[in-house]
């Protein structure tokens, strides 16, 4: 007993079962959302920065070379943690707050059980790297899933009585849900379809593949906007601190926006 204590200890195992019996359970799943909503924000960010470089290919590429490192394939797969978390929690959020689910130990262990297998399987097609699909019908294929699932959260929300901002943060939620996934696991299928400057362009070159990508790009970017100002209202005592903190949110991120729609309009 002892002996296994200080490992349990060093792991952060004690500390989060304290904050769950001080907090509750839903105080810690709460703010692990927002911490992998958060790093979801850096993650899309610095993507977009990332691709902003395929206007020069060599450059691109060249950047691209530092993911084929060992360290950097290693923690390019661990950033697959936060990002599955936060989808699929998401998920479980929309079945409690639009369809009045309250058995959430249960969807909480498929939450992470569904995590824990996206993970693995992540990890096997990148270290296999050898895997390609079709870009065109695996985008199909995720966006007519991913407008279905938004058309079933619109039926269901359209007449409640929250805000039109609450409301766009659950459909953007709904359309994320699937598209997120599918996007880190569709680049690290093959690492020339995350890498290679040449494929990526002419992926993109693709109407169909524009549109998807500029979706993608709005629906994250709005999502991301959202909840930062929802978690800056909540630790913000001072009104004016939420001003300019909501104005700095908005103003990066239609930065960013700029940015990442530029980059779609002028590829190809």
């Amino acid at each position: 007993m002892s002996a296994t204590y200080p490992v349990r200890k060093m792991i952060g195992v004690s500390y989060f079962q304290n904050l769950a019996r001080t907090h509750g359970w839903s105080y810690v799943i709460a703010w692990a959302h927002r911490i992998s909503g958060v790093l979801l924000a850096f993650y899309v960010c610095l993507h977009i920065v990332t691709l902003s470089a395929l206007q020069n290919p060599e450059l691109f590429e060249s950047k691209m070379r530092l993911f084929s490192l060992l360290f950097a394939g290693v923690l390019e797969w661990l950033l697959a943690v936060p990002v599955i978390f936060h989808c699929l929690n998401g998920g479980r959020l929309l079945l409690y707050e639009i369809y009045g689910n309250r058995q959430d130990r249960l969807v909480l262990r498929w939450v992470f059980t569904l995590s824990l297998a996206y993970i693995i399987l992540l990890g096997f097609f990148m270290a296999i790297g050898n895997q390609y699909v079709s870009a065109g019908l695996f985008w199909l294929y995720m966006f007519v899933a991913s407008l279905f699932l938004t058309f079933i959260i619109i039926r269901k929300i359209r007449l409640s009585q929250g805000s039109a901002g609450w409301k766009l943060q659950r459909i953007s939620a709904a359309f994320l849900f699937v598209m997120i996934p599918a996007h880190m696991l569709y680049m690290h299928l093959d690492p020339a379809t995350g890498r290679d400057a040449q494929v990526i362009i002419s992926r993109m070159s693709n109407p169909f593949i524009k549109l998807v990508d500029l979706l993608l790009v709005c629906s994250v970017l709005y999502h991301c906007g959202y909840g930062l100002r929802g978690i800056s209202r909540d630790y913000l005592t001072s009104k004016s601190l939420q001003v300019v903190s909501s104005l700095t949110i908005n103003i990066l991120l239609i930065l960013f926006g700029w940015r990442g729609v530029k980059l779609i309009f002028s590829v190809g």
